[in-house]
């Protein structure tokens, strides 16, 4: 019985949720986005009243941004990119938040070779993880992106440019004004040694680090429990099918041979688990959650499979649905807690880029 509440307990550690909401702010210091993304870095450009947030990995030179920039037309666009050679447009590599035919505000890529216009298409970076969101500050609307950018080996000075414009229609870009603020919204950018380092941004960033640590090695620590005594179980299992000739409990063992497979492979999975921004790691955590509540549910009947072949009696059988019922109840609270989080940021979002549709669910693109 240890052993099956073990494992089972192991399993639902993987339903704690870890949401927040979003507050819009002035300055890219206080800046804060929607579900807790937070950066170790800030800068408010010169141009436009648009701000860039980034963390820089120098050990696989990746750095994952946030682009911010208000924009007076509630359906317009934004733009941030880089280019390897000067600060201009040609020849730039540029992330674009923009609104669709639909109204949803998407986020594309372009690698810019005229200035006569702009088509989407994959830029010489690998990028990934791009989102959008929109709010209003003082009644002007607020657009901001978010991506994960591979750099080249060794490389964290960069040019950049940035640019916010009208209504996009059908999903095309219209062209943006051509004023003084416009004209020179460019500059180069540092991604080591640039920026502003908030104190409370990176006491946040701590925090989260430090709870998310700690989490992850307990929930690490009570898979791999339950996986040595499930190994442990199953053995005994095994050695008492050899003992016992003649005696053959065939749903019970093959529950039981399922069981150890899955768990092997959810142990084992570990191992090539997708960094947290990649673009496979949705796929990764999907998995993940199928193959651990798939041994949750096996795991609790295979308990009673148990029971019913010791034939302990009817009062064994009430502890362990009280037991199990228990860890059931716990499942079902963080269920709902995580539903009621995800409801209520999607409602802070506050996008505006329907009239029709008040709250509006963030979308991306690629």
């Amino acid at each position: 019985m240890a052993i099956a509440i073990t494992f089972l307990f192991s399993i639902i550690l993987l339903l704690q949720p870890n949401l927040s909401l979003s507050k819009t702010t002035t300055t890219c210091t206080s800046k804060t986005f929607s579900e807790n993304r937070l950066f170790a870095s800030c800068i408010d450009l010169s141009q436009l009243s648009a701000s860039l947030h980034w963390t820089y990995d120098p050990t696989n030179s990746t750095v994952n941004v946030a682009f911010t920039a208000p924009n007076p037309n509630s359906n317009g666009w934004v733009a941030w990119a880089l280019n390897p050679a000067k600060p201009f447009m040609v020849g730039s590599q540029a992330i674009i938040a923009l609104h669709d035919s639909d109204g949803k505000i998407v986020v594309r890529t372009s690698n810019i070779s005229t200035y006569s216009g702009v088509d989407f298409s994959p830029i010489m970076y690998d990028v990934w993880g791009m989102e959008a969101e929109q709010g209003e500050i003082g009644g002007v609307s607020v657009m901001s992106f978010f991506a994960s950018i591979k750099l080249p080996h060794g490389t964290t000075k960069m040019s950049h440019v940035w640019q916010v414009g009208p209504e996009s229609k059908s999903g095309e870009l219209q062209k943006h004004d051509f004023g003084e603020e416009n004209l020179n919204s460019k500059g180069v950018m540092n991604f080591a040694s640039d920026g502003v380092k908030s104190a409370s941004s990176n006491s946040r960033l701590n925090e989260r680090n430090v709870h998310g640590t700690a989490w992850s090695y307990l929930h690490v620590s009570f898979q791999v429990a339950g996986f040595i005594l499930g190994t442990a179980g199953w053995g005994t299992g095994l050695n008492l099918g050899v003992k016992s000739k003649g005696v053959q409990y065939t749903t019970h063992r093959n529950i039981g041979i399922t069981l150890f497979s899955l768990a092997t492979l959810q142990v084992t999975a570990l191992l090539l688990r997708p960094e947290k921004d990649h673009k496979y790691r949705k796929y990764w955590n999907l998995y993940h959650h199928t193959f651990g509540y798939t041994i949750l549910v096996l795991g609790i009947l295979n308990i009673f499979k148990g029971l019913s072949i010791l034939n302990l009696g009817h009062k064994w059988e009430i502890i362990a649905i009280v037991i199990v019922g228990f860890f059931i109840g716990i499942t079902l609270l963080l269920e709902i807690t995580s539903f009621v989080r995800s409801h209520l940021r999607k409602k802070n979002l506050a996008t505006i880029t329907n009239p029709n549709k008040q709250d509006q669910d963030v979308q991306s693109g690629v």
